[in-house]
């Protein structure tokens, strides 16, 4: 597996409001426009998504996958493994939200490899593009919650 993009942005938002969002697949398609389609396949005790169907288009990258969730004891993070993709052989990922209050830093972390030759720039340019993408939209989908 390539090594992990990473990216970081701040929402002016309590970090349990960001993970809240993080957490509700079925709005992704409203404000991550990569997205185009969600289906939590399982859920954990909790009611939390376990595993995810998706369906995206990220320029370069179009697939429908699946994946398996790991929620963090803290509830201050959650990471993920590629079950099935179509052109993914692999994809790990994370969201990390610290702070407190009204400010929340959040780091995302995504490595994708492809079933198709890919150069090694072009791949992590990809995943800067949805990372970036995902961030800005996270930020104004929590920023804009009532």
């Amino acid at each position: 597996m390539a090594d992990a993009t990473t990216s970081t942005i701040t929402i002016a938002a309590a970090p349990e409001r960001v993970m809240a969002v993080i957490a509700d697949f079925p709005a992704y398609p409203e404000w991550a426009s990569q997205v185009k389609s969600v289906e939590v396949l399982g859920s954990d005790a909790q009611g939390r998504a376990e595993r995810v169907k998706f369906t995206m288009d990220a320029g370069p990258i179009k697939d429908s996958y699946t994946l398996d969730y790991t929620w963090a004891s803290d509830a201050r993070s959650v990471s993920w493994t590629l079950v099935k993709g179509q052109i993914q052989k692999a994809q790990t990922g994370s969201y990390t939200v610290e702070g407190t209050g009204s400010e929340t830093t959040v780091t995302y972390s995504l490595a994708v490899d492809l079933n198709i030759p890919m150069i090694g720039m072009l791949r992590r340019k990809a995943e800067k593009v949805i990372i970036d993408t995902a961030l800005k939209g996270l930020k104004r989908r929590v920023e804009s919650a009532p």
